[in-house]
Parts: structure tokens; sequence; C-alpha cells
């Protein structure tokens, strides 16, 4: 009878990109064993190229803090869909929006960050967004290139130009 490995029948493998909802796009990049605490524990370790960060989450918390697979096509052509549409922005003071723009991205769900996005983008005949509004439009494009970039397997640059391109001919 054949052993099983230690990392058998897990969600994730070495290599994989995983979505980490406040972190965006990342790549496990090793599945180690840790006592942590008197506890030992099997973790995923995750790397975010963007953030140049290292990020180890225990495997049986991982559906818990949101950690999940990259998108399906079918679930972007849904946030290229929601781009396309109108914007919604609601009459209330920046600050509610900004927690609730905020709230959004960090939920790691493309179409929301997608509604983000579409919300904030300014057309040159636009009045300018403020500082704060700019950041986190700019954070939400970010994180919504780098799933586009890894599901469509190109680099962030032809994402992040896809989606201006979406979003530029809904301006038109």
């Amino acid at each position: 009878m054949a052993k099983k490995s230690s990392t058998e029948g897990l969600l994730f493998s070495k290599g994989d990109f995983v979505v980490y909802p406040t972190h965006g796009v990342g790549q496990v990049i090793g599945i180690e064993k840790q006592e942590v605490a008197g506890y030992k524990l099997q973790l995923f370790v995750i790397s975010f190229e963007s953030e140049r960060m290292t990020l180890s989450v225990p495997i049986d918390k991982a559906i818990g803090s949101g950690l999940r697979k990259l998108s399906s096509k079918k679930v972007m052509d849904s946030a290229m869909a929601t781009l396309k549409g109108r914007a919604r922005v609601k009459r209330t003071m920046w600050s509610r929006r900004a927690q609730e723009y905020e709230a959004k991205i960090n939920s790691g769900d493309p179409i929301s960050i997608a509604e983000v996005v579409r919300d904030l983008h300014r057309r040159a005949d636009q009045p300018d967004q403020s500082f704060s509004e700019r950041q986190i439009y700019e954070q939400a494009m970010d994180r919504l290139a780098s799933e586009v970039a890894a599901v469509e397997k190109v680099d962030m640059e032809r994402a992040t130009a896809k989606l201006e391109k979406l979003l530029l001919k809904i301006a038109a």
C-alpha cells in the first residue's frame, strides 16, 4: 500500500495561485510544519509579489480566512460585465462610502472589486478625484488587474490595459 504524502488532499499545492481577501493574488511557495505556542501547525506559505510579502496561513484556518483559488473565467467575465455597467455612486458622506469601498476590496470578490473600480473611475471630462478616492480606486484596480493577470496568464500591464480599455469604451 502506497504511503500518503502529508500534503495529499490539501486545498492548494505548491505553485498554485490563490487569493487572500486582504492581500489579493499570491502564490503558494510551500507547505510547512511549525510549532507555535506549543501547537503543531501545518501552514500554507504564500508569497505576494506585488506587496513584497510572505504570509503563513494555518491549513485548518485557510477556508475561514477567505483564502481561495483564482476565480473561474465565468466569474471574471461577470466582473468585466460589472465594469461595463453604469456607475452607482451613493449620495452619502465620503467617509461612509470609503468604508464600503474598502470592505468590497477586502472581500476579495472580483465582482465587488469591479464595482469599486467602476464607481470611482473618472473620465477626462469629469471632475478630479480627491486623494483618498484616487488611492481606493488604484487599490481596487491593482487588486482586480492582478487576478485578471493570473487567470488569463498575462502580466499586470496587459491586465491593467484591458481593464482601462473596457472603462474607456464605457466613457465614450
